[in-house]
């Protein structure tokens, strides 16, 4: 969510976290239900996601997280079970 103000941000997690798909408090994101996040995604996500594996074969996230989230390597679990994303 690059360009959106803090209120947008807060908006759209709120409405995440209602819907037990994330876990939010401020600076803080556990994401509860990987797929039902790539579901809420626009389509967007797979077109930047299939672009980049095949520009960067390798580089991106494994199938189960999230492209452009900020995850230290050996912190990815199985889908189902959450991952923590802290800045």
């Amino acid at each position: 969510m690059l360009g959106v103000r803090r209120e947008g941000v807060t908006e759209a997690a709120g409405k995440l976290q209602k819907a037990g798909i994330i876990k939010y408090r401020r600076g803080e994101i556990t994401v509860l239900d990987r797929a039902g996040l790539e579901a809420c995604s626009c389509k967007c996500y797979r077109v930047v996601r299939k672009e980049t594996d095949r520009l960067l074969p390798g580089s991106s996230a494994p199938p189960s997280e999230p492209a452009g989230m900020q995850v230290a390597p050996n912190l990815s679990v199985p889908a189902g079970n959450p991952s923590h994303v802290s800045r």
